[in-house]
């Protein structure tokens, strides 16, 4: 096999790949406004460059991403009135984690990892998970299938280094130092760090409200400033989210 992305190769060279009972990685993202300095499709970038990289030591196959994904929330993705982003209901995620699980099957994969880029996914894709396998396992023996959010991963000590504490609000973090560092890393062409407005925190209130108040949200959609983000910093975000969820992909499927 001469890549482990899965788009890159022939159906005979997966055909074989599969014959080695490799762990299918999934990433799950989003497109959905990052701010004023960040692309739309921060949420696909971040989870596939995880799972290539978590990939490129051997025994993974990385899948083409989802793109889309549920519905922005105010107070983890600024909302739904950005222009640009642009969701799925919750049914229409389900559906896709339980058809691609059953397309995956078919073609004799046992072991399949859906990797989180937006936080809004993480139920609806165990929903998923839970209907596919329910379906699935009888017909597929050793049949395993898991779901996770990447950021999920970040060590204590990583997390120490850089934000100086280990108690983190992930929801606080959209468009902030993580998504822009690792972004800075990534893909430096698509960052745009002098339009970035440095404001005080959001103060999105911690419920879910129909009809929602768009003032509560920043205007930029930013909801914790990405001042300090750097290139570096993006680095070592990438280099333990591989190394930790390496481990945990181990522990959940078995040695590589």
């Amino acid at each position: 096999m001469t890549s482990f992305r899965m788009a890159d190769i022939t159906w005979p060279e997966y055909q074989e790949a599969l014959a080695g009972d490799p762990v299918i990685l999934i990433p799950v993202g989003a497109t959905e406004q990052h701010g004023p300095h960040l692309p739309l499709s921060v949420d696909v970038i971040l989870p596939t460059a995880v799972c290539e990289g978590v990939a490129a030591a051997g025994g993974y196959l990385v899948a083409p991403p989802l793109a889309y994904g549920y519905k922005s929330m105010p107070r983890s993705g600024g909302g739904q009135h950005f222009p640009g982003t642009t969701s799925l209901d919750a049914a229409s995620l389900i559906a896709q984690v339980r058809d691609l699980t059953r397309e995956f099957v078919r073609h004799g994969a046992r072991k399949i990892a859906f990797i989180v880029g937006h936080t809004e996914n993480l139920w609806h894709v165990s929903e998923g998970c839970d209907l596919a396998y329910r379906e699935n396992a009888p017909n597929a023996e050793g049949l395993r299938l898991l779901n996770v959010g990447y950021w999920q991963f970040l060590p204590a000590a990583t997390a120490q280094a850089i934000f100086g504490t280990t108690s983190i609000d992930w929801d606080m973090e959209h468009a902030g130092i993580m998504e822009t560092s690792m972004m800075l890393h990534l893909r430096p062409d698509l960052v745009h760090m002098d339009r970035l407005v440095d404001h005080a925190p959001s103060r999105v209130p911690g419920y879910e409200l129909w009809p929602y108040d768009i003032e509560a949200v920043p205007a930029d959609g930013v909801l914790n400033t990405a001042s300090s983000a750097t290139a570096d910093k993006g680095q070592q975000f990438l280099d333990a989210y591989v190394s930790s969820l390496s481990v945990a992909l181990t522990e959940a499927f078995g040695a590589r």
